[in-house]
């Protein structure tokens, strides 16, 4: 009930369960059949509007009334930067534009953007495309990126994109080849293998040539001479460092482009930095002073400075965290673009992936992300989130601005019959609060045809007092699967109270609008159809609204015919 209150109306079992089992670790053993019970009690709680919840625990359950009363705990900060002075903190976020970011990648932008703004410096925006070959960019990523990052109030102050900038890492290139510090690898790969493996690297032929030869190499490799496979550029590093990767790592490859153009700069390059060059340059010449990235990157930490070292350059203070999960979720990019290959997937903010793009359509919030984002923080540690978890924050930041809407799906017919009146109109309230306004509902006597959801009709049974939710009781007088009858009871609230009637909602039969609810479960996409009221007319795409006793749902489209509304479809998000 606690947690039903807490979150606008809507208790949801995973944070539940989780209370539970914290609280009594004794009880894991038991876990599948407490959740059984969970459910069962969830269900229960969420049939009951918000004000009998509150009710209710004003009334049994006074001991949560401190609790209550608490102000929720302020939003833990972030700790401090290591070497970070106000004013001269640059920090950077670099996409690689094959495809477009989700929950993980979000983590490095937002925790970039707060840095930024905690200590009052720069923030740097570059896109990392310099492979045009086996991350071949994708030209639409670039804006849906920076589309997304403002959505998430991520906002840079210089832009730049790598693919443009191939002549600075040429010339970067060209020195660390005249100092001796790299050199031109025309052998191929199975024999630079066969001697890194083998600990005799500083033998290796091409590592013994001067200066004098990389550079006329080189020449040979810009001035299109060699092909793709044929030459590579290395940087050298300890031969026998106890990370054969990190020995003599490869800086530049020549890459076909008239076979795999780049979609900025087509076949203007052949040769093409790596991405441990790219990066390590523009830290420099971009000036970052603290890079916040995964620590699978900590060997490409290594490999960078050997060039820093080289050149003369400080090497930016480098904060790694691990992985970001979202449970039940592919995070692969690789694998989400096959599966859009494949067929699977509406496009890239298809609702199922965890694309930010996806997440938006489901009705996830942008300060829901950025909450759950910074209160993972920096942690070394894999950190892995749960959607139950994502939900209950976006629930709390939807449920004050959210509509209230009946639907049935899939309906089930109920006549009513006996009203004791012609026509009579109920002013109903979009939200508890009063605060969002209201919306009128005709119904008609003596006789009216409403429809239900025909997961209520175990709640129907002939003799049953049932209360139609902000309307009026009903007797139920016979009930079958295709449909029900009963007659009208009374209209007072404490009348139902003393039948202990159930709530339910409830749409006019002559004034109901289509219904297709889109509920992402996995990889499917389940559509259930259903009826809504006419009021949801008003709805307009990209509104969350809460579908009573049903859970919250995001407005994907308006079907209109003759320049009314016809069919609302709505993309589920959450209980």
């Amino acid at each position: 009930m606690l947690n039903a209150v807490e979150h606008g109306g809507r208790a949801a079992v995973g944070p539940v369960m989780g209370k539970i089992m914290a609280e009594r670790p004794d009880l894991r053993a038991h876990a599948r059949e407490i959740a059984g019970i969970v459910r069962e009690i969830v269900a229960e709680v969420n049939k009951l509007p918000l004000e009998e919840q509150k009710r209710l625990l004003e009334e049994h359950y006074s001991w949560v009334k401190e609790r209550l009363a608490k102000p929720r705990e302020q939003e833990r900060g972030l700790p401090p930067l290591p070497g970070a002075e106000e004013g001269k903190v640059v920090t950077r976020f670099a996409p690689n534009p094959d495809f477009i970011i989700h929950l993980g990648n979000a983590r490095p932008a937002i925790l970039s953007y707060e840095y930024k703004v905690m200590y009052k410096g720069r923030m740097i925006l570059r896109f990392e495309d310099t492979d045009p070959r086996t991350k071949t960019p994708l030209p639409e990523a670039y804006e849906l990126i920076k589309q997304d990052l403002k959505w998430l109030g991520v906002r840079w102050d210089e832009e730049y994109i790598q693919s443009l900038r191939i002549p600075i890492y040429y010339q970067v290139a060209r020195q660390l080849l005249e100092k001796g510090h790299a050199y031109v690898d025309d052998r191929p790969a199975e024999e630079f293998r066969r001697y890194r493996d083998a600990g005799k690297l500083a033998e290796y032929p091409p590592r013994l040539r001067a200066p004098e030869e990389n550079l006329e190499l080189w020449d040979r490799m810009l001035e299109g001479w060699l092909s793709e496979g044929e030459a590579v550029v290395r940087i050298k590093t300890d031969p026998r460092h106890p990370d054969p990767s990190v020995r003599d790592w490869v800086a530049l490859r020549i890459i076909d482009t008239s076979r795999h153009p780049h979609p900025l700069v087509g076949d203007r390059y052949v040769v093409w930095p790596t991405y441990n060059l790219a990066a390590a340059v523009d830290d420099h010449m971009m000036g970052v002073t603290h890079i916040l990235r995964a620590k699978e990157h900590m060997q490409n930490t290594i490999k960078q400075k050997y060039i820093y070292g080289y050149m003369g350059w400080k090497y930016p203070n480098v904060i790694h965290f691990g992985r970001l999960k979202l449970e039940g979720f592919i995070m692969s990019k690789s694998t989400l673009k096959r599966l859009l290959d494949q067929g699977i997937g509406a496009g890239l903010d298809d609702p199922r992936f965890a694309t930010i793009a996806g997440l938006r359509r489901r009705g996830i919030t942008a300060e829901a992300i950025r909450r759950v984002i910074l209160d993972v923080g920096v942690k070394y540690t894999d950190a892995s989130i749960s959607y139950a978890n994502l939900a209950a924050v976006n629930r709390a930041i939807v449920d004050p601005a959210a509509r209230r809407i009946m639907a049935a799906i899939p309906p089930l017919p109920l006549v009513v019959n006996d009203i004791p009146w012609e026509e009579r109109w109920l002013e109903i309230p979009y939200h508890p609060s009063g605060k969002l306004g209201s919306r009128r509902i005709l119904v008609k006597g003596p006789s009216t045809t409403i429809y239900v959801s025909r997961s209520d009709r175990g709640l129907l049974e002939p003799g049953r007092v049932v209360r139609l939710m902000e309307a009026f009781n009903i007797e139920v007088v016979d009930a079958s699967e295709s449909r029900v009858v009963a007659r009208f009871h009374s209209m007072g609230l404490e009348e139902a109270r003393k039948h202990q009637a159930p709530i339910i909602q409830w749409v006019p039969g002559d004034a109901a609008l289509q219904l297709e609810l889109l509920v992402p479960e996995g990889l499917d996409l389940v559509q259930r159809r259903g009826l809504v009221e006419a009021a949801a007319a008003e709805l307009r795409p990209g509104e969350v609204v809460q579908l009573v006793r049903m859970g919250f749902a995001r407005v994907d489209a308006l079907e209109t015919e003759d320049g009314s509304a016809r069919k609302i479809v709505a993309i589920f998000a959450h209980e």
